[in-house]
């Protein structure tokens, strides 16, 4: 039986950080949130984004300086896996009793089956899958636009803007998302190419929407790409259940308007997250699994 009194889980990504404080219970008595925590932002800001988080989180929950050293931490950070990370992470000095480092999606893993096998698959501005196998986890794509993210915002906005460059060529048809697409350059190729010299994953998913609502409309060009999209899900899944995953869960931003775009006998196979991934993190932390926080 744990002796710690206090719980802290931290979900760290690309887009914000949040924290959540549970006691011993599993009662939640402290949440905060702050900006983007990728470890890509560098480990100063990392830092300093966590403290903050950290830091409303206490003064919610009404912590002391004596409480924090009473603390279990659980965090998933983005970015954790780039060379170096790790070991910057293991060096920073914290006033917890213990503190455990793991990806954003592998918290988010843990807390939809609530730390019990499984799999989920994270569709937004990238891609992932991550599964527990025999209490193993193990993760599946994700290395990065545009070499992977299959399936996702970024994806499909890059498709998009190709076949708007295409259209603007005559190379492929003039559809009503290609007019989308290059109306937002003037339909002028070097505005485009100057918008892709600085584009990140994030300006590419930013037309993912666009993509779905002409996929949706009927639009040909559109519909093939959401289709592609489709396809690799399809793979991601039938893979994850390959692996020897016994459910999956489909998560992410994009989730809900690819779903549609599945075959029924794939979304027949998907589950229901239990819980977020702060949940994951409190998981992580050591709160106890029949603990509920809320």
């Amino acid at each position: 039986m744990t002796t710690t009194r206090y719980f802290l889980g931290i979900d760290a990504g690309g887009s914000h950080c949040r924290a959540r404080i549970a006691d011993a219970t599993g009662r939640l008595i402290g949440s905060g949130a702050t900006g983007p925590a990728n470890a890509r932002v560098g480990m100063e800001q990392l830092r300093a984004t966590l403290d903050a988080a950290i830091a409303q989180a206490a003064a919610e929950a009404g912590l002391t300086a004596d409480d924090l050293r009473d603390t279990s931490a659980g965090m998933g950070i983005a970015g954790i896996s780039r060379p170096g990370v790790r070991e910057a992470l293991a060096a920073l000095d914290w006033p917890f009793a213990s503190v455990a480092y793991v990806t954003d999606a592998v918290i988010a893993n843990l807390g939809a089956h609530r730390g019990a096998d499984g799999a989920i698959l994270i569709l937004g501005t990238g891609s992932i899958a991550q599964l527990r196998i025999n209490g193993t986890d193990v993760a599946i794509g994700g290395y990065g636009f545009p070499i992977s993210d299959e399936g996702s915002g970024a994806a499909l906005g890059l498709s998009a803007v190709r076949h708007a460059l295409r259209a603007l060529d005559g190379r492929s048809q003039r559809t009503p998302l290609s007019l989308a697409v290059s109306d937002r350059f003037g339909h002028a190729i070097p505005q485009a190419i100057a918008w892709m010299d600085r584009a990140t994953p994030r300006d590419y998913a930013a037309l993912a929407p666009l993509v779905m609502d002409h996929a949706e409309a009927g639009d040909a060009i559109a519909r093939s790409i959401v289709e592609d999209a489709a396809a690799h899900v399809e793979r991601f899944i039938e893979t994850v259940f390959e692996r020897g995953a016994p459910s999956c869960v489909l998560m992410g931003g994009l989730a809900p308007r690819l779903r549609p775009w599945l075959r029924a006998r794939t979304v027949a196979q998907l589950g229901e997250a239990q819980g977020d991934a702060l949940d994951g993190a409190l998981l992580l932390a050591g709160l106890p699994g029949d603990a509920r926080a809320g």
